[in-house]
């Protein structure tokens, strides 16, 4: 038997939820809770082998609470209920640590076969969520570093690797060399670099010496 614990601020989805799990043979609930502080409550006291949580109620919420639950309740399986289809949002909840993510315009087929796929361990995504995370993953992927810098950070950037100190490049760029310092700050940054020999060896990996 799955027991789930619903975690939800509005009395009508909890309703809801209970009568989609009496649908099933398997599946009961373990109790309900309407924000975050209750949920920490009652999980300290309330055995649960599955938590439904929908990511903005009062008290601790959305995926801080999702991190802080994977923290203290390491095996608790967390199945995000949100009304909010956000590819992002899903994603996050999913690096924070929940094991799937479902909206709420999902059908009870949806919500009881994602409860048993989390609760034996596995993972769930709406169906559209699961397709626009890959895709947007991919791509993030595929972004190169440098495509974030601003256009001057890339003069700059171009000015360093050709071995110009910090006052030459600003008489270039007509800015002072404070500037030009902390242009270099942020290039550091953006580019996760702790020195000019590592701006040189990024550079000339990807081809950009000549550009």
């Amino acid at each position: 038997m799955i027991r789930v614990l619903i975690a939800d601020d509005h009395a009508i989805v909890r309703q809801g939820l209970c009568r989609v799990l009496a649908l099933t043979s398997d599946i009961v609930s373990a109790g309900e809770v309407s924000d975050g502080w209750q949920l920490l409550d009652t999980l300290k006291t309330t055995d649960t082998d599955l938590l439904l949580l929908d990511m903005s109620m009062p008290g601790p919420c959305g995926v801080d609470l999702i991190r802080m639950l994977s923290e203290q309740w390491p095996a608790l399986p967390v199945l995000v209920f949100s009304m909010y289809g956000d590819s992002h949002l899903a994603a996050n909840a999913i690096k924070a640590g929940a094991r799937g993510y479902i909206t709420k315009d999902s059908d009870p087929d949806m919500i009881i076969s994602a409860i048993r796929h989390c609760a034996a361990g596995g993972h769930y995504l709406h169906p559209s969520l699961g397709a626009r995370i890959m895709l947007e993953d991919r791509q993030e992927r595929t972004e190169e570093l440098h495509q974030k810098l601003s256009g001057r950070e890339h003069q700059v950037f171009l000015l360093l690797v050709g071995g110009l100190p910090l006052s030459v490049i600003g008489e270039k760029l007509h800015i002072s060399p404070k500037t030009v310092s902390t242009h270099k700050f942020r290039i550091m940054q953006k580019l996760n670099m702790k020195s000019i020999s590592d701006l040189v060896r990024y550079a000339v990996k990807h081809q950009l010496l000549d550009h």
